[in-house]
């Protein structure tokens, strides 16, 4: 059974034909042909924790093994470690080990692809981009070659940081400019990645209407990326019903659940930026919120090694 690297599993996964499989798990989940466990949480000492994600469907099952440990940084030892792996479904044989951080970064930028491929009016961009760490640049990554965005405005708690999220998007071929804040750029931007390990918002209010938002960086009910009359004012798709317990931005603006969609039944049904759904029109800004799921790495499990 081979081990993948980090470079290797990322040149397994590119970012269309991944987003087009979790387009493929989406539709099954909506329909309720695929289900998986919840994600099991064990503390580790010193404040960490390891994560267990396991997967199946009919050909192949996943499991995906994280641990988080916040003192890390300062031992000069990675946050996260991971890895996933993939398993024939039918006979149990091992296919491969692949590499977990690289596995959830690009799946999660994948999604985020997906729903602005589906739903965002404005696809061209400009792109704004909060936060600097590794969703940012897999989502500039999944932007470029997805949608083929040519600029970018870097905005992050410190300057350097944005500095080199602008450094790195020139790699890729994009015009990058750092913002100095994300409310003098806001509206001139048709895409907005928030990626951010903020408790409190990092956008403004002040949104066009053709405007889509992917809002990944918060995962807990404390957290909030988006400020509640902003999430109110979107009409708003999320990748699972786990948004409910877990997306402290639709949480905290007491959202209508309602009125939210699953991205999945927005694929079935094939409504996207210029179709109303639910009395919902294509008028107002798009807010796209995940929160991830394991039947996202089944996907690229599949993905990656061809099954």
């Amino acid at each position: 059974m081979r081990t993948y690297s980090a470079a290797e599993t990322a040149k397994l996964l590119p970012y269309p034909e991944l987003a087009e499989a979790l387009a493929g798990v989406l539709r099954r989940m909506a329909r309720g042909e695929l289900t998986a466990p919840a994600r099991i949480h064990s503390p580790l000492p010193g404040g960490g924790v390891l994560l267990v994600m396991p997967a199946a469907d009919e050909a192949v099952a996943v499991t995906k093994l994280v641990t988080v440990h916040p003192g890390n940084p300062a031992r000069g030892l990675p946050l996260i470690q991971g890895e996933m792996v993939v398993m024939d479904a039918a006979s149990g044989e091992r296919l491969g080990i692949l590499d977990g951080p690289t596995v959830t970064s690009r799946r999660t930028a994948a999604l985020s692809l997906l729903a602005a491929q589906t739903l965002a009016p404005h696809e061209e961009g400009p792109l704004l981009v909060v936060g600097a760490g590794v969703q940012a640049r897999a989502h500039l990554e999944a932007f470029a070659h997805g949608l083929g965005i040519h600029r970018v405005f870097c905005c992050a708690r410190s300057e350097q940081s944005a500095v080199a999220l602008a450094e790195f998007a020139r790699t890729l071929g994009i015009e990058a400019t750092v913002a100095t804040s994300a409310a003098a750029v806001l509206r001139d931007c048709s895409l907005v990645v928030t990626a951010t390990t903020s408790n409190t918002p990092v956008l403004s209010e002040d949104v066009t209407p053709g405007t889509f938002i992917a809002a990944v960086g918060a995962f807990t009910p404390q957290a909030a990326e988006i400020p509640a009359r902003l999430v109110r004012a979107c009409r708003v798709v999320v990748d699972t019903v786990d948004t409910r317990h877990e997306a402290g931005d639709l949480i905290q603006a007491d959202v209508d659940w309602d009125g939210v969609l699953l991205l999945g039944d927005v694929l079935n049904a094939g409504l996207g930026s210029d179709g109303p759904a639910q009395g919902q029109t294509g008028n107002r800004p798009v807010l796209f919120k995940s929160v991830g799921h394991a039947l996202f790495d089944l996907a690229a499990g599949r993905l990656a090694l061809g099954r």
